[in-house]
Order: structure tokens, then sequence, then C-alpha cells
């Protein structure tokens, strides 16, 4: 059988995109490639679950569009299946002048002063602060588990355990995208490949302008007797030159507090702790001159990341700046993530989504946070231009 569209990635994003094609068109026969056992392995599965109300994001960006349409799609979809969301609130917490006038200049958003803050969240130290009531939590992987059967259910085929390895052109048209001892036919495809994206449009003969380099985040808990000095989300305001958010406190839908996260280079895509290393894809980050660019310009701060991740003091005196009372002994190692951060070749760090088109393919090369609050505008996104790019009815 040739399918339609194959879709490389079963995270939310290339679930996402399956729900945004079916959508647009109902009659395309679909097949969706992880080269996992389960969906939503990865980032999906690693994040802290945020459904972002789109605060920080540049007008006119994909992030700024794609977020405020992407929660509220998120909630309906979690409406209609039942799935356990919370609309805790977050503050976006000012503790110096030189914050507070960066925050002043963020569009879109109300300013809220000290005694606000400290009635919304009692053991927050701030200047002045943002409330974005409307902001709230869910498991994503609970979210993108429920896209897979309903893709199932809609005649969608999921192939796991499907780590594409080759993807070939046809004689007569079309795509085969295989593993060491599989394959399948496709007419189109579409890359979602997260921490992989940019290996996937390579594969297809793609040449994109970024790679990926993986950003290990590192979290701590809060012990359950200390969960009360956080009631919502806390939040710094950003640093405007990083695409990072700083270390932050997020109540989770399971009723537990994360600290954090940093952000250290991790020796692998998938290098969820210090000890997971690929010698090839560790090599393949040291050979990229974007790399190299990147730490000339940022080494001041990659070093006080990787100190911080060492230092449990330090990663704690960060937090102090937010909530004063909080000491080390509050805290216990917690859970990682990787962001798959697309680095040009100039060493910036891509902030926007990037996707990017062929004839017969089309690239998801950056979908950070809020790529998974944004997911389904994301998936529709694509969708259009999947229509405009594969000629489909």
């Amino acid at each position: 059988m040739t399918y339609d569209v194959a879709i490389i990635g079963g995270g939310i994003v290339g679930l996402a995109t399956a729900r945004g094609l079916l959508e647009r068109f109902p009659s395309l026969s679909l097949v969706l490639c992880e080269k996992e056992s389960e969906l939503g392995t990865h980032q999906t599965g690693h994040n802290s679950g945020v459904i972002h109300s789109g605060i920080y994001y540049k007008p006119g960006s994909y992030k700024a569009k794609l977020c405020v349409e992407g929660a509220r799609l998120a909630v309906e979809f979690c409406d209609a299946h039942g799935i356990k969301y919370d609309r805790c609130g977050k503050v976006i917490v000012a503790t110096s002048q030189h914050e507070r006038g960066i925050a002043n200049g963020v569009p879109g958003v109300t300013m809220i002063e000290a005694e606000r803050v400290r009635e919304i969240e009692p053991h927050v130290r701030a200047l002045a602060g943002i409330h974005s009531p409307n902001t709230a939590i869910v498991d994503w992987g609970e979210v993108a588990l429920a896209f897979g059967r309903d893709l199932a259910a809609r005649g969608v085929t999921i192939e796991r355990n499907f780590p594409v390895t080759a993807i070939t052109r046809v004689r007569g048209g079309g795509v085969a995208v295989s593993t060491t001892q599989h394959s399948i036919t496709a007419r189109r495809i579409v890359n979602c490949a997260g921490l992989y994206s940019d290996v996937v449009a390579r594969l297809a003969g793609a040449e994109p302008e970024v790679q990926i380099v993986p950003f290990r985040g590192e979290y701590y808990m809060l012990r359950p007797e200390r969960e009360h000095l956080v009631h919502g989300l806390i939040y710094p305001v950003p640093d405007p030159e990083f695409p990072f958010l700083g270390v932050h406190f997020t109540r989770t839908i399971h009723g537990e507090v994360e600290a954090g996260p940093n952000a250290v280079l991790a020796f692998a895509r998938e290098g969820y702790g210090w000890k997971t290393a690929r010698p090839g894809e560790m090599l393949g980050t040291l050979r990229y001159r974007g790399f190299w660019s990147m730490a000339r310009k940022y080494w001041r701060t990659g070093a006080y990341e990787v100190y911080r991740s060492l230092s449990k003091a330090a990663f704690v005196k960060a937090l102090q700046r937010l909530v004063p009372e909080l000491k080390p002994e509050d805290v216990k190692a917690g859970g990682s993530g990787v962001r798959a951060q697309a680095v040009r070749p100039d060493g910036s760090l891509l902030d926007d989504f990037s996707i990017v088109t062929s004839a017969d393919a089309i690239h998801v090369l950056n979908a950070p946070s809020p790529g998974a609050t944004a997911s389904l505008a994301i998936g529709r996104h694509i969708a259009g231009l999947a229509g405009q790019t594969f000629d489909l009815r």
C-alpha cells in the first residue's frame, strides 16, 4: 500500500499534524512512524505540563499566533475527552527595577503591583508582576495518548518501533521510508521528528540551515511539606536574548511542584542525565561550527548553567530570587527533559517555530516550548501548507 502522507515522529506535534490533515482532508490515507514502542516518549513526555497563554512571544511570530489558538484548541480537546486540566494561573515576577521595565514593555498583559502579587502567591518577593489567570496545567503525555487513540479509531496507521534510517524516492513518484528491517511507501512526508528533525530532513535530501543541539533541563521537586510555598506557576521575567525562560516553579496536574530547569548541553539527543552519552551524536555537535559560534557568544552563561547543574546550593539560590523562604533541604532531585534547540551556523539560537517545505516534504525543524500548547494549531497550519505544497484536495 502507498499512503498519501507519512508523518515521521509520534510526539505531540506529529500526532496533532495527523489530526490537522484529517480535519482538512478527511479522505487522506495516513501513516505515522514512531521509533519508540509508545507515543509521546521524549519531549512530549518530559515537559512541565503547562498550557501557555502566549504572554512571552513576539507579536507576529509563529509562537504568538499559534500559541493562543493552540491553547484554546487544547482546552476544547481536553473537555471533549475528559482529560483533567487546571487553570491555576501564572505570575511573572519582576524582582528588580530593570526587570520591571522589561515587564512593562511586554504587550497584551496586565501589570500588578507587589501587594497583588503577594495576594496570589504569598511567598513570592516582587516589586511588581504580571498575572495570567488563564494559564493552565495538564499532562501532555496523556493528551498525546488520547490523540493516538483518536487517530487509530479514524483509520490512521500507527507504526511503532519504526526508527527511520533511510528515505528514498521511488520510481514513478513517492517516497520509501525505511528502517533497517521494514519499509513503507507514501506520496509525501511530514517530518515531525523533534530531536532528530534535522537528521530526518537530511535523509530526505533537504539542506536545513540549522542543526539541532540538545540541551538538558534538570528539575528539582519541592518536598510535599513545602509545596504550600507555591500556589500556581511562578516565573521570572525572561531574558529576551535567550529562548529559555529561566528557573521557575510549576505546580503539576498531579499536585507536585517542580522547580527549574537549568539548561546544559546534553551528550546525546536523548541524554537525560550526565552519564548518558552517544559519541557519534556528541561528535556531530562538536563538529558543527554553529556550536562553537554559540559557545563563544554565551560561554559565561553556559558555564554558570553547568555550575548550577552540579551545585544544589547554586540552584536553590536562583530559586530564592522568586521565593526567598526556600531552603536547600526543601527540594529533592526531580526529572529532566531535553530541548531540541535549533542553532544557526552563526551561533544564534532559533527562537520561533521553523517549518520548511519542498515538493514532497514538510519539515518541522524547530518547535520548542510552547510547542505542546500550540500543537493543534501547528497541525492545522501544516495541513494548510500541505494543501498548497502537495496539491491536496
